[in-house]
């Protein structure tokens, strides 16, 4: 497979291998050093494995993100988004607002809402119970994946609910799907750093895998490149996969890459200026290597890494290309300057542009557009 590449017998036999089995952490943080042109073997054996688990598809999701406030009681050092109770451009839509929104992303044909916020001081597991019972009776085939882990947790504090008996009342309400977010790095000595107040590594994996015992499944998702090192994301893709042998619950892999611009941890000189393009290509590739057949998604976000971007990180073991989104209001806040929203037609594009065949999927990559082969 790698021709006349330059790499060591070593690289060559734990990419070889790793297109049988899933590497081990130790084989991983070995593959995160890699340099020169045993990266091309990287990223061509994560290719491949890719081809070998999901085919030549690349999918993508008609969605809409709604973020119903952006008052937040959290102090994250890496957020942008988050304002105080009474600061200017603070808000908080109401019930009806959000349905408002709900009802312009159906009419624009979105299939699945995205629905989170900060962590508002008048917020708990009953407003959020309002909010999916109140979508669902105007829209009861809308799929929605709502609430962080983090959302859960401080939900279910300030209504003196355990996170099961919060999980059980949200899903009788209509909640759908949950996405993995306020993983951040899962690491306590680096979220007492940037995250001091969010829920920590035990309490994370405990929301998550109720939820998946619940019957709610969740996204997976890393966020990395501020004072994080290649052993801390191989730890994290670890703890992922620990949780996925255990549950089956995670849909999909969705790395997201620090934005730094204007975050507290960044202008303070705590955090790095966000991660290299060769340290994305690793993450990519080596979490397809690390997860292999077990968390078979594997997510580039355009908004965070721009379509060009993006089409290397679909030759580098990712498989998705995330939604067209309707808008997005945390990356932006943070620096993100990719755009809010994308056409069926322009995801279509850049699918047909690196060779691969454009899917339409729903929220569980179930194909609800039939693959046209006339696009390649």
């Amino acid at each position: 497979m790698f021709g006349t590449l330059k790499i060591s017998p070593h690289t060559k036999k734990i990419l070889e291998e790793a297109m049988d089995e899933p590497i081990s952490f130790e084989d991983a943080l070995y593959l995160m050093k890699l340099q020169g042109s045993e990266l091309h073997g990287l990223f061509m054996t994560a290719d491949a494995l890719r081809r070998e688990i999901v085919g030549e598809e690349v999918t993508f999701i008609k969605n809409w993100n709604i973020n119903f406030t952006n008052i937040c009681t959290g102090n994250c050092g890496f957020c942008a988004f988050r304002k105080n109770l009474d600061e200017d451009g603070s808000y908080f839509m109401q019930i009806p607002e959000i349905l408002k929104r709900a009802k312009m992303a159906a009419a624009n044909g979105a299939i699945e809402l995205c629905i989170q916020g900060g962590l508002h001081p008048n917020v708990d597991t009953y407003f959020y119970e309002d909010i999916l019972k109140t979508i669902k009776s105007e829209l009861p085939k809308i799929h929605i994946h709502a609430f962080s882990p983090m959302e859960i947790y401080y939900g279910s504090k300030k209504a003196e609910l355990s996170i099961e008996e919060t999980l059980k009342i949200l899903k009788r309400a209509g909640l759908d799907s949950m996405p993995g977010t306020a993983a951040e790095i899962l690491d306590d000595n680096i979220r007492r750093v940037i995250c001091p107040k969010k829920l920590n590594t035990r309490e994370w994996i405990e929301v998550i895998e109720t939820a998946h015992k619940t019957g709610i499944p969740t996204t997976s998702t890393i966020m990395y490149g501020h004072i994080d090192e290649a052993e801390e994301r191989i730890k994290h893709l670890e703890i992922l996969r620990s949780v996925q042998e255990r549950t089956g619950g995670f849909t999909e892999f969705v790395p997201l890459p620090f934005m730094h611009k204007n975050t507290r941890i960044y202008q303070n000189g705590i955090a790095k200026a966000g991660s290299t393009g060769t340290e994305d290509l690793k993450l990519y590739a080596i979490a397809r290597l690390m997860f292999n057949d077990l968390i078979k998604n594997i997510q580039a976000s355009w908004v965070k890494l721009g379509f060009k971007f993006a089409q290397m990180c679909l030759l580098a073991g990712a498989n998705d290309l995330g939604g067209t989104l309707g808008e997005e209001n945390i990356s932006r806040s943070a620096g993100a300057s990719y755009g809010v929203s994308a056409e069926v037609e322009e995801m279509k594009r850049v699918i047909v542009d690196i060779g691969r065949i454009p899917a339409m999927r729903d929220t569980l990559y179930r194909r609800i557009e039939p693959v046209i082969q006339t696009y390649l």
